[in-house]
């Protein structure tokens, strides 16, 4: 899919990944909504951007929040073309630590973020995909691109939770790329592995370090334009479909 002139739905882009990503799409002229739950950050993200770009709070994991974001969307800019759910939080745990076994709140509010979240928005954004008219020889309407993670198969000991929701987003990909393959939308998801957020800038050395040594080449943490770069490369080849892919310099993570 040719981007210029499509409109792209980005959540979380208002720092990280996502934001990334926006701006990506934005410079090759695409037209981006910010999606975040935080208005102020998103409000900033877009002004970057300029007159193409436009920012929403939303709530993920709300039906009604989403609904309310994407009809704005639509008013705003008429069509979706594009959505990146990058939209994520991250949570460590034992499953029985030293003060009793996990909170099944604290599980359940990560899979409610990682998995319904991405769910709850690809499924509103392939609503109005299905409406657009075909584009190209292939009759392309629209490309869905979620974001899992490397701990969707190499969980790290704490991260049952998490892996379980980036899992979860795997898992789906194939099953809804078959359900909307009728409507000409693609469907694929990036699982990155361990990237340079603002959280990982400010962990110390023995943290980080270990890290880095586990990846094989380029011996570094990922950086966010290489994320944004790799969903550009998926919006724009109309053959890739029902994949995963791993951007990790083909780390593999430890127990610990």
């Amino acid at each position: 899919m040719d981007i210029q002139g499509k409109v792209a739905v980005v959540t979380g882009g208002a720092s990280g990944l996502g934001k990334a990503t926006a701006h990506t799409i934005a410079s090759a002229g695409g037209k981006v909504a910010i999606l975040d739950r935080n208005a102020e950050l998103a409000e900033q993200a877009a002004s970057e951007l300029g007159a193409d770009a436009a920012a929403f709070a939303v709530d993920v994991t709300e039906a009604d929040s989403m609904v309310a974001a994407i009809d704005a969307v639509m008013e705003r800019f008429g069509a979706i073309h594009i959505d990146v759910n990058c939209a994520g939080i991250g949570a460590a745990a034992r499953t029985v630590g030293r003060d009793g076994p996990l909170d099944l709140a604290a599980f359940q509010f990560v899979i409610q973020v990682n998995l319904v979240g991405t769910f709850n928005t690809l499924r509103l954004c392939a609503f109005h995909m299905a409406k657009n008219e075909p584009d190209g020889a292939d009759g392309e309407r629209g490309v869905v691109i979620n974001t899992a993670s490397v701990a969707a198969f190499d969980g790290q000991i704490g991260q049952a939770a998490y892996s379980a929701s980036k899992g979860g987003v795997v898992g789906m990909t194939l099953p809804i790329a078959r359900d909307l393959a009728r409507s000409g939308v693609r469907v694929c998801t990036i699982a990155p592995g361990i990237f340079e957020t603002p959280m990982m800038m400010g962990a110390p050395d023995r943290v980080r370090q270990p890290l880095v040594e586990s990846v094989q080449f380029p011996k570094r943490l990922g950086e966010a334009p290489e994320f944004a770069l790799l969903a550009r490369q998926i919006v724009e080849n109309p053959y890739l479909n029902g994949e995963t892919i791993r951007l990790d310099g083909a780390i593999r993570m430890q127990p610990r």
